[in-house]
């Protein structure tokens, strides 16, 4: 089953997609997202032609044991592919820790791959309404995202929200609501993600991008809400 995943590419050695690990990362096809910020587009569409094979990247995970401490699977969106389950065993099993970067698409496929993962990072896009949400997503997929959100925090697994500030969707104000409620619900973890712009994005300026990060308050305010907060510029 886990020949069957689909790829649209893999980064060999990273040390930011999993908080204090070397890591490989592996961006897999599929994604129901459509946020306006979106750097990897090319991976919304899954079933494309991919020169990627599984199996020589486990030959490579396999050579790289007691260099690599994780594997992440990113995308796109992970949570879109039945045979996340199959991939993540395997790569378990060659004893790396596993870390998922999801937006929470499916709560039914988070529930089962849960277990099997040592750490999620949780895109939060917007304030947590329906109507925000999808709109911002282009999907209305906002109940699975809150569900997975409510698995993930009951889970006791080491996880973070995140959210990229762009300031076309998002204000000051927004991200005091974002805070707001996800710590109501039990997150003690949170970063500020910048927005770099998008190529079709020719409007945007430097000073739309670092509001966020330079606003003193907010950051005071976000740090003394969460037990661990950070930006990522």
């Amino acid at each position: 089953m886990s020949k069957k995943i689909l790829i649209g590419g893999v980064e060999t050695f990273s040390m930011v997609d999993y908080p204090g690990q070397l890591a490989a990362v592996v961006f897999m096809q599929g994604c129901p997202w459509r946020c306006p910020f979106c750097h990897n587009r090319d991976l919304q569409k899954i079933g494309q032609e991919t020169n990627f094979d599984w199996e020589k990247f486990k030959i490579f995970l396999e050579e790289r044991r007691g260099k690599l401490d994780a594997v992440v699977f990113s995308g796109g969106e992970p949570l879109v592919q039945e045979a996340l389950i199959d991939a993540v065993n395997e790569v378990r099993a060659m004893g790396y820790k596993i870390g998922l970067h999801t937006g929470g698409f499916r709560p039914d496929l988070f529930k089962k791959v849960l277990p099997l993962v040592d750490w999620v990072g949780f895109d939060i896009k917007t304030p947590l309404s329906a109507e925000r949400y999808n709109a911002a997503v282009g999907q209305k997929h906002f109940e699975n995202v809150m569900e997975s959100l409510k698995i993930l925090v009951s889970s006791g697994k080491n996880f973070e929200c995140r959210t990229t500030c762009d300031p076309r969707l998002l204000s000051v104000d927004d991200i005091r609501s974002i805070a707001r409620e996800l710590s109501a619900l039990g997150v003690r973890e949170y970063y500020l993600q910048k927005y770099r712009p998008i190529p079709e994005d020719k409007t945007t300026t430097d000073a739309d991008t670092d509001k966020f990060f330079i606003d003193n308050q907010l950051l005071t305010d976000l740090k003394h809400t969460f037990s661990v907060f950070d930006t990522r510029q």
